[in-house]
């Protein structure tokens, strides 16, 4: 029996059959994903009101390095300064608004220069000199340093909030989901995938499309093989404005043979199963009889047997796994952060998409990023570590399979989104996530008087 750990929340969790028919809207206006009067009304509701993920800490790991952040039309600095303190900026000279930096992404270890002027700030974001200062006249340089923002750090991420007057990211985070996601270690884990593109499809379609399995039979049917998509074994955790849903990693009716196939080809579909599979076959092969088949007793099967392996080779990795459930070890579990963070999680690995509205306000165009990280040995960070990818031309790159297939779905979806005749998308209750996140949206429009 496994003492209490922060996953055991899945034993007394919410099933779609305790959630009430009227426990949110179910039908969604389309309009919020063609219109550009609606994009407007979430840039000033939501995008300009909340925390969201500028990146991962160790992107930032010398002084002075630094990113750029885009939001619409806005634009942020985040950068380490000298003491290690990770500081955000407004990307703009405060003499005459030039922008301070072009790049995705460098380095300023003796601050940051205008080019226009040559005004100069240190990493604080303090004024330190203007060309011909002794002309420059009553200018007060300790009230014109670089505008500041909110910027703070959770499970290794980096996050921004536009708003002066933002709450504590740790109050926006909330302690249930943070003490959840503690034993994951995700701080520690490293970057072996970060690929950023445009993409033909509003972001909340991407959003959207990552808190279902009910597409999983018309898109990903290689999925079948691995997992149950039976809507009563799902569970659900809701939050203010978060949640986080499991499905169990297994197929319900599978011969043994059938299970470890599936699994031995989960690499397909999650390549950090990899490192996994060794320790699983060897452990596999001690339930085949003489005639090589394979019989699996009362209590065991290949779901059983990966979680066996994966916390085995993470254990003999140096990961603390202690924490984590034998179920952590296999299933996925898929949380989302408002307002546009989604994560799959299990020991060891994780994959985030995140979706952001177009720069130039197109309700039919976003950009998506996609990113996975693993935990791995000091000695084998370096050769797994990924540099980010930006991708320039539609289709260039191929994803990981279920990954390609969502990619090639995606932009489908949003052709039929902008058939005006269809007045609202109907929700079945397996969707009832997707119901979640909109009532969160809803109630950022509410706080700002907007319609929906």
């Amino acid at each position: 029996m496994q003492t209490a750990r922060p996953g055991n929340w899945v034993e007394n969790a919410t099933a779609l059959d305790d959630i009430a028919p009227d426990a949110y809207r179910m039908q969604i206006p389309t309009s919020r994903y063609i219109a550009r009067e609606f994009v407007a009304q979430e840039r000033d509701s939501i995008w300009t009101k909340v925390w969201q993920v500028v990146g991962r800490v160790d992107e930032l790991t010398n002084a002075g390095d630094w990113k750029q952040y885009q939001i619409f039309d806005q634009s942020y600095l985040v950068v380490r300064g000298k003491e290690g303190a990770i500081r955000g900026f407004v990307n703009a000279c405060r003499h005459r608004g030039n922008v301070l930096c072009r790049d995705a992404r460098g380095n300023a270890k003796r601050g940051f220069l205008c080019q226009y002027h040559l005004w100069s700030y240190d990493l604080d974001g303090r004024l330190k000199g203007m060309l011909r200062e002794a002309l420059a006249g009553p200018i007060d340089k300790d009230t014109h340093g670089l505008i500041e923002v909110s910027v703070d750090t959770f499970a290794g991420f980096v996050f921004l909030n536009p708003d002066p007057n933002a709450a504590p990211l740790a109050d926006f985070i909330g302690s249930e989901v943070a003490t959840m996601l503690a034993p994951y270690h995700l701080d520690e884990m490293v970057t072996v995938m970060d690929v950023t593109e445009a993409i033909d499809c509003n972001w909340k379609v991407v959003l959207d499309a990552f808190q279902e399995g009910y597409h999983i039979n018309g898109i990903h049917p290689q999925l079948l093989r691995v997992i149950n998509i039976d809507p009563a074994t799902s569970r659900y955790r809701f939050f203010d404005q978060h949640s986080v849903s499991m499905a169990p990693f297994d197929v319900v009716g599978a011969t043994p043979e059938q299970q470890v196939d599936g699994i031995m080809d989960l690499p397909e579909t999650f390549p950090s199963t990899v490192a996994v599979l060794p320790r699983f076959q060897e452990l596999v092969a001690e339930y085949r009889l003489d005639d090589g088949t394979l019989h699996f007793p009362d209590g065991v099967s290949a779901r059983t047997l990966l979680q066996q392996a994966t916390r085995d080779t993470l254990s003999d990795m140096g990961l603390d796994v202690s924490e984590l459930t034998d179920a952590q070890m296999s299933d996925n579990h898929g949380w989302v952060l408002f307002p546009n963070f989604f994560m799959t999680i299990r020991a060891g690995e994780a994959t985030i998409i995140m979706a952001l509205p177009h720069p130039d306000g197109d309700p039919n165009r976003c950009i998506w990023r996609v990113a996975s990280y693993m935990w791995l040995p000091d000695e084998m960070k370096a050769a797994f570590t990924a540099e980010p990818i930006v991708v320039e031309e539609a289709g260039s790159y191929k994803y990981f399979a279920a990954l390609q297939q969502d990619y090639e779905q995606m932009p489908r979806q949003q052709i039929g989104l902008r058939n005006t005749a269809l007045e609202h998308m109907a929700l079945v209750k397996e969707e009832v996530v997707i119901a979640h996140f909109h009532s969160v949206v809803d109630r950022y429009l509410a706080a700002a008087g907007a319609e929906s």
